[in-house]
């Protein structure tokens, strides 16, 4: 996570999505899948604006009343929010456009307090209308279309040291590379100044990582995946369980090996999983190496005890958290979903339409530009496997307290 994961989904490409509604679902109003050719998710602001657009026509504020429904864990989430906006590094971000840094915590205490005045979902949507103003995202077009992904935090058996089972590292941030004040990695330091930080090709073909290694795992495409991710609970041969969080990355940007795949007609498109992927490479192991090195990004892990944690450097809660490009959207702030996000029945993964309250809490290495949003779903297996499925079109939305509030 912190500013992690270049997200599961562009691995795992065109999946279906569902998630948590109330009442019965007609499959027949479920979204479709969007194709990627028809959206350019990626598509950057024009300069000078900003992803979100205040709501002026009372007609084009969502309804709330469904997500006021269930709002377990959201307290938490905000109280996460409100302990990063109490850091003084948080006020280097603000104000966003006309939303100031104090409009941000108001926003977040109001509605923390509002929650637990215990009103009625009705009562709170009324509530919510009349004392926040509204903001939609642009999204990819102009017209609010926001791509919604999903991620998770993986588990795996590992070891810290090495031995014939556990024999694939994952690694700790080099001493030459050099970050700013974000977090964001500047180049690698040299005699001759700072230069580009080599591809992981480059790293690998090298050996120049030997040394740095923090954790062996007993499957390469396991290593993959907790890059891919960003951060890992590692279970130990002594049962105890240890986290594993970004530290760093090389620099250099995110391909998706999964797009390769179907591009080299090794895996369909409509068949493209997680699950599919892997039994790729256990089938073909030899050809592993062949498209995680077309992949030039590279992450560096850190040791981190406790729950995983955001680019804000706060826990990330399931369907709580998103990830946004922070270069565009406010960090920490209160956000609403109206999407198709998956839920699980039993083993199976359902389409579902949702809504929902989430806090702005993280980064992806993928998520670029407002046409963008990433969900985090969780940690384990099961969680896995929703953030795999996630891949639908939907709205994203930001509530601040009015100012007469």
């Amino acid at each position: 996570m912190k500013t992690r994961k270049i997200i599961f989904i562009f691995l795992v490409w065109g999946i279906f999505l569902s998630g948590c509604h109330r009442g019965p679902i007609l499959m027949e109003n479920i979204p479709k899948i969007p194709q990627p050719e028809q959206a350019d998710y990626s598509k950057p602001l024009p300069p000078g604006e900003l992803a979100l657009r205040k709501i002026t026509d009372p007609a084009e504020i969502p309804d709330f009343t469904d997500a006021c429904h269930d709002l377990a864990n959201l307290k938490n989430s905000i109280s996460n929010s409100l302990n990063y906006l109490k850091k003084p590094s948080s006020r280097r971000h603000y104000p966003y456009g006309k939303i100031s840094h104090q409009q941000v915590v108001e926003s977040l205490e109001a509605f923390r307090d509002m929650i637990n005045a215990g009103y009625g979902e009705a009562e709170l949507n009324s509530l919510i209308r009349e004392r926040f103003d509204v903001y939609t995202s642009v999204g990819c077009d102009d017209r609010g279309t926001v791509l919604f992904t999903g991620y998770y935090t993986p588990e795996f058996e590992g070891s810290r040291h090495a031995d014939e089972r556990f024999k694939y590292p994952l690694y700790s941030q080099p001493d030459d590379l050099v970050k700013d004040d974000e977090g964001n990695t500047l180049g690698r330091r040299t005699v001759d100044g700072l230069v580009p930080y080599p591809s992981r090709g480059e790293m690998e073909n090298a050996g120049m990582l030997k040394g740095k290694e923090i954790m062996w795992l007993a499957d390469p495409f396991e290593v993959y995946l907790v890059q891919v991710q960003g951060s890992a609970k590692i279970r130990q041969p002594d049962g105890s369980r240890v986290g594993i969080a970004y530290a760093a990355s090389n620099g250099h940007e995110y391909r998706s090996i999964g797009q390769l795949m179907i591009r080299d007609s090794k895996i369909a498109k409509e068949r493209v999983s997680l699950s599919t992927i892997r039994d790729y490479f256990r089938s073909n192991p030899e050809e592993l190496p062949h498209y995680i090195n077309q992949n030039p990004r590279f992450i560096f892990f850190r040791m981190e005890d406790g729950e995983p944690r955001g680019s804000i450097n706060e826990p990330v809660i399931a369907l709580r958290s998103i990830a946004t490009d922070k270069s565009v959207y406010p960090r920490a702030a209160l956000a609403f979903l109206d999407t198709v996000l998956p839920k699980a029945q039993g083993d199976n993964v359902v389409q579902a339409l949702y809504t929902g309250f989430a806090l702005d809490q993280d980064t992806g290495g993928a998520i670029r530009a407002p046409g963008r949003c990433d969900v985090y779903m969780g940690e384990g297996e099961t969680a896995g496997r929703l953030a795999g499925q996630a891949y639908r079109e939907g709205r994203l939305y930001y509530l601040f307290l009015k100012s007469e509030y």
